[in-house]
């Protein structure tokens, strides 16, 4: 096999400029998908993180059919005592799990007492949520930073309604609500915060302890709406949503039917479909890549065996096996491949390097300079030069099939 590689290495030493377009056109190939991985993988790792760790988290719990009426609301589908107790006892025995904060969500009238407007609130634990959604305080754009995100008798509000309605930090409001048996409360609150808009759901959401919002809402037990989860860094989230599913189905009412609902930020959010969008671009530009070099490779030696016709009767005729024949310009298409392979990585490596020294930043949504940092892993680099080989390989069969198969006699008398 070492004889057959070296005889390969001379054939297309003594074609070097077909030989270097076709390298070329396979580098090109993969620096141009090793670039766009690296870059789209950067923008929805970023993209995410701001969804994750600004509002959602990166799993949820609810009781069972909470999300499907969600947009509602409803506060007779909180989890009672007793079902926090039970989500609360797993998260804490958890390795996975690196924070979790307890919400109650419900929606209020707010006013300024000259108008009024609807809000969507999160009572939270504000240790908790911020430990959980590390972001969030960042979206703050007025306010103190170095305060705990909300206190006892304090209100943040999103800026769609502080513009609105012309609030600002120190103005008192009030927030009415309608408790679960359909009765009104009101209270007075200040404003501590003004949060910067965020498309989708969030963009109307306002946070307050949430002790403040039991009392507002007259809830006589600890109930919750939602359990919000942060994972450790590293940790799979389909690993660790698939884990919490299965868990969690387990424990059922009288009837037999799961009581909990578990679901990852992508199931939650609008911006999954972003995510996906990107992933069904790295997949075209992959197939692409694969389209090049399969056509450069299959041209080449198609035109390889054509002129070489003599030459294959040439060594047929002498004895060479047919096998040894196709294994020949195999590997003419295998060495092709590696080599552009090679030099594609580690123009695409510098190429990224580069970039990460320039510090690229861009604007996603109402957030400016933030930072893209393209990296590529070793696996992912592994995967794609493996693919461009092997495809290099497939391309060459048909045409070292048709040389293997050549008549010595018929091959001899071409000219």
């Amino acid at each position: 096999m070492i004889n057959i590689l070296k005889i390969a290495a001379k054939n297309l030493l003594r074609y070097r400029r077909r030989t270097f377009l076709t390298s070329l056109l396979i580098t090109i190939g993969i620096v141009a998908v090793l670039l766009f991985m690296s870059l789209s993988g950067s923008f929805r790792a970023l993209m995410v993180g701001q969804i994750t760790d600004s509002m959602l988290g990166h799993l949820q719990i609810h009781k069972k059919g909470y999300v499907a009426s969600i947009d509602n609301l409803p506060l007779t589908l909180n989890m009672k005592p007793a079902m926090v107790a039970k989500v609360t006892d797993y998260l804490q025995h958890d390795k996975d799990v690196a924070a979790w904060s307890p919400r109650i969500k419900f929606g209020a009238m707010f006013s300024n007492f000259k108008e009024t407007t609807s809000i969507r609130l999160n009572g939270v634990d504000p240790q908790r949520e911020v430990a959980t959604c590390p972001l969030l305080p960042g979206r703050l754009i007025q306010g103190n930073h170095q305060q705990p995100l909300v206190a006892p008798g304090k209100i943040v509000i999103p800026e769609l309604i502080a513009k609105g309605l012309k609030v600002k930090v120190g103005d008192s409001v009030v927030l009415v609500a309608t408790n679960r048996d359909g009765s009104v409360n009101g209270n007075t609150f200040t404003v501590s915060g003004v949060l910067e808009g965020i498309s989708g759901p969030g963009g109307r959401d306002g946070y307050m302890d949430i002790n403040d919002a039991r009392n507002l809402l007259r809830l006589q037990e600890p109930e919750l709406s939602e359990v919000a989860i942060r994972l450790k860094p590293g940790v799979s989230l389909n690993k660790a949503f698939k884990a919490m599913r299965q868990h969690f189905a387990q424990i059922t009412n009288q009837q037999g039917k799961p009581v909990f609902e578990v679901h990852t930020w992508e199931a939650l959010s609008p911006f999954s479909n972003i995510a996906k969008m990107i992933d069904m671009l790295d997949t075209f530009i992959k197939v692409m890549l694969v389209a090049i070099v399969l056509i450069s490779i299959m041209n080449v030696m198609l035109m390889a065996v054509y002129e070489r016709i003599h030459e294959i009767g040439t060594i047929a005729a002498i004895g060479t096996t047919p096998s040894r024949i196709l294994m020949l310009f195999v590997s003419e298409g295998l060495l092709l491949g590696i080599l552009g392979a090679v030099i594609g990585i580690i123009i695409s490596v510098a190429t990224i390097a580069i970039i990460n020294a320039r510090t690229l930043t861009f604007s996603f949504g109402r957030q400016d300079n933030l930072v893209l940092q393209p990296t590529i892993s070793l696996n992912e680099i592994l995967v794609i030069s493996l693919i461009v080989v092997l495809v290099a390989v497939l391309a060459s069969l048909q045409p070292a099939w048709k040389a293997s198969r050549m008549n010595p006699i018929t091959a001899l008398r071409h000219f």
